[in-house]
């Protein structure tokens, strides 16, 4: 595999999510969360995936539940700032 990487990819997470990302991460001694990342898709893209039903919102794909409209169950809706 060429270990030249040249593209970047951001992705946002929700706390919860960043959390599960690094338990993964130092549950197996990784150096780097990308390091995790990289191999979550490594191991994600080996299982069936998703049959990609037209309409689905990317909020449907996060690892979390979540309530209608995309807001955590229980979260207060707004901005988001306190």
């Amino acid at each position: 595999m060429n270990d030249t990487r040249g593209e970047r990819l951001q992705v946002m997470l929700s706390p919860e999510e960043l959390a599960a990302l690094d338990d993964f991460r130092f549950r197996r001694r990784m150096p780097t969360r990308a390091a995790a990342v990289r191999e979550l898709l490594k191991l994600g893209l080996t299982v069936v995936a998703s049959d990609g039903t037209a309409g689905m919102k990317s909020s449907s794909y996060g690892v979390f539940n979540r309530g209608p409209g995309g807001h955590r169950q229980g979260e207060p809706e707004g901005d988001g700032s306190a």
